[in-house]
């Protein structure tokens, strides 16, 4: 009973705030709000209670994003259940079928024994006429029974297939950092481990940066975490507008980014490092709910490059020493490996 009563108060405490702060009453606007009266989500809780606490709109939009944020994770679980389930419930028919299917040739296999065994006595017209007929009415049932078979094992197939496709797109979304859209740590690991073997296979060249945003915590502090999230966007997508196809941006934690650069030696990735750079620092971050010039961001790179006998902790280790180095040299800057001192190279490898 308490279990009830909790859920029909914080029930109620949704409504209610939903009615205070002029959020229309959706089902996907009463989720997002129960879970954050609930508690249970403590990010989503923090961005809520700011933009109450500064008395910022609810437009649609912010809705949207919250809901990609606090939401996806959770949907994407529930998905993948629901796919397994799908799933395990096809094979379980699809078994029965078989099941089924091997009975029935089992009978026929028996009635065709019968009428072998019947050659061999009454040889008479009626006789014979009772066993063909017999063999005839057997062996349409059969190819009735394989017809629907066939048919029942077509439609599963087709099912198989919308689930797969399902379970595609929910292994996509996993992969994907609901807040930047590019890719998320998961993402980053196996395709960085997936570069190095290629790398290693080819004998191509491959390089690492990674990136951190200046003086982050400053923007949150003064504007707030819908400002913080809107400058990691910002960042992604200058990531994004200057990587190729075959390489990968990810965020990496927080507000630090990461580049995959396939086919890339240390002087392109330097060379992308500070055109990165670049794009960033040319742009202006705007506050959307006032049209405020908040000034410009700047980031820190630092840059790597795969060695004979490297492995990813040694690649993603350099990188970041390299990335220090920038933080504690001035900011707004890129460093890479051939900048290191020897010692804090071999340190680093």
């Amino acid at each position: 009973m308490q279990g009830q009563e909790r859920e029909e108060a914080l029930a109620k405490a949704a409504l209610a705030l939903m009615g205070d702060c002029d959020v229309p009453p959706t089902p996907d606007n009463f989720e997002l709000f129960y879970i954050h009266a609930s508690g249970e989500n403590a990010a989503l809780s923090l961005s809520v209670g700011e933009m109450i606490g500064q008395h910022l709109p609810f437009t649609p939009k912010v809705l949207a994003e919250l809901r990609a944020r606090a939401l996806s994770r959770e949907r994407a679980a529930k998905a993948m259940d629901d796919v397994g389930s799908g799933i395990n419930e096809m094979l379980d028919a699809v078994l029965d079928k078989l099941e089924a299917a091997g009975k029935h040739a089992g009978d026929y296999g028996r009635t065709l024994s019968e009428v072998s065994g019947g050659l061999g006595g009454d040889h008479s017209p009626d006789g014979l006429r009772k066993l063909v007929d017999g063999l005839l009415g057997a062996t349409r049932a059969m190819e009735e029974r394989t017809k629907t078979l066939e048919g029942e094992l077509q439609q599963s197939s087709q099912q198989v297939t919308e689930l797969k496709v399902q379970l595609d797109d929910v292994r996509k979304e996993t992969r994907v950092d609901p807040l930047t859209g590019i890719a998320n740590r998961k993402a980053f690991d196996q395709e960085l481990q997936e570069a190095i073997e290629d790398a290693a296979e080819t004998g191509a060249a491959l390089a690492l940066l990674m990136c951190d945003i200046d003086h982050f915590k400053t923007f949150n502090d003064s504007w707030g975490h819908q400002t913080g999230d809107q400058v990691l966007r910002l960042v992604a997508n200058c990531l994004s507008e200057n990587v190729k196809g075959r390489d990968t941006a990810a965020r990496y934690g927080g507000e630090e980014f990461t580049v995959i650069l396939r086919q890339t030696g240390l002087d392109g990735a330097l060379k992308l490092a500070n055109q990165i750079r670049s794009t960033v620092e040319g742009k202006k971050l705007v506050k959307k709910s006032t049209g405020d010039i908040l000034g410009r961001i700047t980031i820190s790179i630092g840059v790597a490059q795969l060695s004979a006998r490297d492995h990813a902790e040694g690649l993603v280790q350099r990188a970041d020493t390299c990335l220090y180095r920038a933080k504690h040299t001035g900011r707004n800057r890129v460093v890479g490996e051939n900048e290191l001192p020897a010692t804090a190279e071999n340190h680093a490898a």
